[in-house]
């Protein structure tokens, strides 16, 4: 293993999270959940990835439990007696391979689609009311019902803790509910919770102070966010320093320990007039241990996948990555589509077997290897 990559597999520690490498499976809805509850494939597909050498696992977005959380089939929950039963299988399979694991807490927003389980009944919740046809297709929340999805959050995180996940990750990225206030577009409340970015971040800010009260002043707490959003890859959320800086330090304050900061290309600097890329202006600026994420060990960006395509993705060179790591730009890396085609990507890439890594196409997400 040559220095650079030794990197990689070099120990972390923050507070009682401590990993055995800097290599972090990301987040990565699989949709293998019949009912909400993970099956025992759902485990053996983590343990997996542990014992090969990730040192962190980011289960798949997990919904908390309100009644418009979820927007997609086979999605996992995080509540109810059986799927937490599900997810201590999984907890106690990732230990044993040596890996730690944290799930990511999620809630969909105004993207649900009408008719979802389990309550297909039950609207789409967002920052604003939608109509069509004179029929509420978005329900605008009010204070109430951010105080309940406040509490759903709270008691997800604590169940995480009881059952012996090392932590959680919120999902405040991509265009769902979280992310949804961030924005001017989608939130346009007069309220508190709308108006500045201060003012459009304040339920982030009261949702991640009420999972630091859940859980204690010790327990680690992940939060995900991302310039560009589902709906407009584009997107900027701020366009500089400053205020990329204005947007993090409340998040921090409230209890944020790590921040996950998506992009699609890690590679690519975040704002004009220097290479760091997001991961970096959010480590420098908040002083918090951050994870980069985008495209790692692949020469395809996830957009190509997104429609049926006979394309596959190629093992691609991390030299630039370990360089940027190696200088600490950020302190993790989350590995996306490369885990979902190798689960043993990482221990290829430890013992210098990056010839044998596999390509990634659409056809692997249809089983879970």
């Amino acid at each position: 293993m040559t220095a650079a990559v030794n990197a990689l597999f070099q120990p972390f520690q923050l507070g009682s999270l401590q990993l055995p490498s800097r290599v972090v499976m990301a987040p990565m809805t699989r949709s293998f959940s019949p009912n909400g509850v993970p099956t025992a494939d759902v485990v053996e597909y983590y343990r997996r990835r542990a014992a090969s050498g990730v040192g962190l696992i980011v289960t798949e977005g997990t919904t908390v439990n309100h009644p418009a959380a979820n927007g997609y089939a086979h999605v996992p929950r995080f509540y109810g007696e059986d799927a937490l039963a599900g997810w201590k299988k999984v907890v106690d399979a990732v230990h044993a391979a040596g890996g730690k694991i944290v799930p990511q807490l999620w809630h969909v927003g105004n993207v649900r689609r009408q008719g979802t389980e389990p309550q297909p009944e039950v609207p789409a919740y967002g920052p604003m009311e939608k109509r069509k046809d004179d029929q509420v297709v978005v329900h605008g929340m009010t204070r109430q019902d951010i105080e309940d999805v406040i509490a759903a959050f709270a008691q997800a995180a604590r169940d995480a803790k009881a059952i012996g996940m090392d932590g959680v990750e919120i999902h405040g990225a991509h265009g769902y509910l979280i992310d949804q206030f961030f924005w001017e577009g989608s939130n346009q409340r007069t309220d508190e919770y709308g108006g500045s970015l201060a003012n459009r971040s304040r339920f982030a800010v009261e949702l991640v102070a009420a999972v630091r009260a859940a859980v204690g002043p010790d327990y680690p707490i992940i939060f995900r966010f991302s310039q560009w959003k589902q709906q407009d890859y584009t997107a900027r959320l701020v366009t500089t320093p400053e205020q990329l800086g204005e947007f993090l330090a409340p998040l921090s304050a409230a209890g944020v320990d790590i921040f996950h900061c998506s992009t699609r290309r890690f590679w690519e600097p975040e704002f004009e007039g220097s290479e760091l890329n997001l991961a970096g202006w959010t480590r420098q600026l908040t002083s918090k241990p951050t994870i980069t994420v985008g495209s790692v060990g692949l020469d395809g960006e996830f957009l190509q996948f997104m429609v049926k395509t006979d394309k596959v993705a190629q093992p691609a060179n991390i030299e630039g990555l370990l360089e940027r790591l190696n200088r600490q730009e950020f302190d993790l890396v989350a590995i996306g589509r490369a885990l979902i085609c190798d689960p043993d990507w990482a221990l290829k890439v430890r013992e210098g077997r990056m010839q044998e890594i596999l390509p990634f196409s659409r056809e692997a997400l249809k089983t879970l290897a």
